[in-house]
């Protein structure tokens, strides 16, 4: 957890040995008559005792509102052997702490009075402080005094534990995100049978079905690539400097289409699958035209889903449906986005690549914090988190919260692999003579060397695509060379080759 520096400091002036110079990030796990409520983060003053990093090392103590409430003047509480709570003003933290000190409190909570925390600094007429000392965000401090108020039994537990950099739910999320690239890539082969439909069906109904389904599909030319990273890095600059509640809750609009319609395309794909006959029954509505019953009945089903993970996002459960939202979400775009050759692969991955080494790396030093950073953080967003990620819950990380995968670190190779997928049916290639397994292998590596780069470089954000552009694009193109095919697959024309008899040239 990163707590930004709003207090200035005088290195010049020497501190008392008991201003340490060092700040913890504390969790308070907070007890009414004896059933735990949500914890509460909070900072540790840079005076006051070190707080233990393990919970069992850490004392359940009873709290107690102090009296006056803004702690300032010896109270008339009483504080032995219970933490006390105070609130931010009037005085300085270090007096604060002094009379809770005097009253034999245990520990001082200082509630601000915003929903930000800050570094609580020694003051020049420093004194030596031995209980822990340690500010909450107003709302935590309003959960704790509307417990107090209502006599319940409060109880509080402080301790400072450290979160690991790695969780083990990133293998899980590593999992899902290889097998999302799978799926999408043999999505129309296996799943929707676009490609290669079946032999006995007519043939003009087989056309019919082909002409259906490429006049869906957009080839992506070297110009489109150059405009799209373009637009994302301008997007990302306005998400930047006017991020808010309601710009994130366009987003979360954006989103919950694009899951919607990719979900209801997903099962529709699937139950035609398994019934054929399902999209032949068409009825005529008003406004919209023909519409296959199907349809009709599985878009509304899609959008009460959505609806559903809206209503609910912020509950501990909600992650599953985001991510089955984007999942489908993703497998649609790639099925409707697709990379003619390798030329305008290398184009768009390689703007990709920079693209997110400059705003994650680089940016800070025009815009004093990584653009990238601030944005996935939600900057300003009113508690609001934007939704184009996929997430799992860490599960031995104290601090709980989630580990993410931007949609793009996805659909970007994705596009290549599927782009392998295609080339490898259309020239009759198996596993090992193809392209498809290695790059699948390749994704798979450099989304693991992400991980690794997180852990060495202590969990600073790291552009995946830093990993993922070398481990896929670079395998095909070396891939290409070694096997003499680099030069068609530069221009290759996707529609021509398919047009060819199998093994005619």
């Amino acid at each position: 957890f990163y707590f930004p520096f709003v207090v200035g400091v005088d290195e010049n002036k020497t501190k008392p040995s008991f201003c340490r110079n060092q700040f913890q990030s504390v969790l308070v796990r907070n007890w009414v008559d004896g059933v735990e409520r949500e914890y509460i983060e909070g900072l540790s003053g840079e005076f006051g005792s070190v707080l233990p990093i393990e919970e069992k090392k850490a004392r359940r103590l009873p709290a107690v509102l102090s009296n006056p409430l803004n702690g300032c003047t010896l109270t008339s509480s009483k504080l032995s052997n219970s933490i006390a709570l105070s609130a931010r003003g009037d005085c300085e933290f270090m007096e604060k702490a002094q009379v809770s000190q005097s009253g034999d409190a245990a520990g001082l909570l200082v509630i601000n009075d915003e929903e930000d925390i800050f570094e609580m600094m020694c003051s020049e007429n420093a004194v030596n402080i031995m209980i822990p000392v340690v500010m909450i965000a107003a709302s935590g401090g309003k959960q704790i005094k509307e417990s107090i108020a209502s006599k319940g039994k409060v109880e509080l537990l402080l301790y400072a534990p450290i979160s690991p950099i790695v969780d083990v739910s990133v293998v899980f999320l590593w999992m899902i995100a290889v097998g999302c690239v799978i799926l999408a890539s043999i999505w129309s082969e296996y799943i929707a049978c676009e490609r290669h439909g079946d032999p006995y069906q007519d043939s003009s109904i087989a056309g019919s079905a082909k002409d259906d389904s490429e006049k869906d599909v957009l080839d992506i030319s070297v110009m489109g690539a150059v405009c799209f990273i373009i637009v994302a890095s301008t997007f990302l600059v306005v998400l930047f400097f006017f991020m808010s509640s309601w710009f994130v809750w366009l987003l979360i609009i954006f989103f919950c289409i694009g899951g919607t319609q990719g979900m209801t395309a997903c099962a529709i794909a699937l139950i035609s699958r398994v019934s054929r006959n399902c999209r032949n029954h068409t009825v005529k509505l008003p406004l919209f035209g023909d519409a296959t019953v199907l349809s009709i009945v599985v878009f509304p089903l899609c959008l009460a889903f959505a609806i559903f993970w809206v209503v609910h996002r912020h509950a501990s459960y909600s992650w599953f449906f985001q991510d089955f939202l984007g999942i489908c979400l993703m497998i649609n775009v790639l099925q409707l986005a697709r990379l003619p050759n390798i030329k305008v692969a290398a184009v768009l991955l390689s703007c990709a690549f920079v693209y997110d080494i400059f705003w994650v790396f680089i940016s800070p030093l025009l815009f004093h914090e990584s653009v990238m950073v601030a944005v996935a953080r939600g900057k300003n967003s009113g508690g609001e988190s934007i939704p184009m990620v996929l997430r799992l819950p860490k599960l031995i990380d104290p601090w709980g919260g989630y580990n993410m995968v931007g949609f793009g670190d996805v659909i970007f190779p994705g596009l290549l692999i599927s782009f392998a997928f295609r080339y490898d049916r259309a020239n009759n290639k198996g596993f090992k003579d193809g392209y498809f397994l290695w790059l699948t292998i390749g994704y798979g590596f450099g989304l693991f060397l992400t991980y690794v780069g997180l852990y060495l470089m202590n969990g600073h954000g790291q552009p995946a695509l830093l990993y993922l552009v070398p481990c896929t694009l670079g395998t095909f193109v070396v891939l290409g060379k070694v096997r003499g095919e680099l030069r068609m697959l530069w221009d290759y024309e996707e529609n021509a080759s398919l047009s060819r008899p199998p093994g005619g040239a």
